[in-house]
């Protein structure tokens, strides 16, 4: 495998940013202070448990567990112990998951997810295969040849469908402990409400009302099963969609401010960077031009 502390890196040459990465660790110095990248993350920790402080919520996590992380979300790991293990980066100009999401259905998944936390357990199953795949990665970086992007494109959907299929594996058994507890169709509805009322409804009680409850108690339902307030999970659904628009299309703040639901861009504007920590325009000059393909 991988030597500790080895990295292997593509920039790339047009906009002289990172496009791909693959790094060993063998510590927690990459990871203990707050991180926000204009590029996907996946960390693999083979080795160590902590905390994970992620978006709004922690969660505990134990050795050969998969982080997944989308652009500028904000993640750091807790842990009083060694780490090790590795890390994939990758920009949106190398892979976009927008683009991929019918290869690779990665998109609600393995990112972008307020229901669910951002980990999964690594099996023995598993563990072979994205050890083949990223010893794949580093002998392709380590020894450029003829369409060096498309192969390691190649490898990395190959690495992002197993960990797709294996987090969709573990969602059903989530369900099921859903089921067992009180209140499991009022927080199915508001999953679904949320889904399809974030453009319009902005605030915890609109979706109170919507489920004929108290938003004192709804509020204490979304705390205890998705270990977020409901206020934050529709602002973070807000800023996806957000996100989405500023990535794939070339539509105006001003437009796409009105379509979730803002009347004052520059109000939408100061929402935006308060959740993502940078402003729309920031944000859609640093993630890429893919978004020029669609109009």
């Amino acid at each position: 495998m991988l030597n500790n502390q080895t990295a292997f890196t593509l920039v790339n040459p047009q906009t002289g940013n990172l496009a791909f990465r693959l790094f060993s660790f063998d510590d927690n110095s990459n990871f203990d202070h707050l991180q926000r990248h204009n590029y996907y993350t996946i960390i693999w920790v083979t080795k160590g448990k902590g905390r994970l402080r992620a978006s709004f919520s922690e969660y505990d996590f134990e050795a050969n567990s998969l982080f997944a992380f989308a652009i500028y979300q904000p993640f750091m790991i807790i842990t009083g112990e060694q780490l090790e293990g590795f890390t994939l980066n990758f920009h949106p100009d190398f892979f976009c998951i927008h683009k991929h999401d019918k290869e690779v259905a990665c998109h609600g998944v393995l990112f972008n997810n307020i229901y669910e936390p951002p980990i999964v357990g690594v099996d023995e199953h598993c563990v072979p295969i994205f050890n083949m795949v990223l010893e794949q990665m580093k002998t392709e970086m380590q020894n450029p040849a003829l369409a060096q992007y498309e192969l390691l494109m190649s490898y990395l959907k190959i690495f992002l469908i197993t960990a797709v299929r294996l987090k969709t594996e573990q969602q059903p058994g989530n369900h099921k402990v859903l089921l067992e507890r009180k209140e499991p169709f009022i927080l199915q509805n508001l999953k679904d409400a949320i889904e399809n009322h974030f453009k319009q409804k902005h605030s915890a009680s609109d979706y109170a009302d919507m489920l004929n409850i108290s938003p004192k108690a709804l509020a204490k339902m979304a705390k205890n099963h998705f270990n977020r307030t409901l206020t934050d999970m529709i602002a973070e659904r807000i800023v996806i969609e957000a996100k989405r628009e500023l990535y794939l299309t070339n539509k105006p703040v001003k437009t796409i401010a009105f379509e979730l639901g803002y009347d004052d861009e520059y109000y939408f504007s100061r929402f935006f960077k308060n959740n993502a920590d940078v402003s729309p325009q920031l944000y859609r000059d640093t993630v890429g031009a893919g978004r020029a393909e669609v109009a």
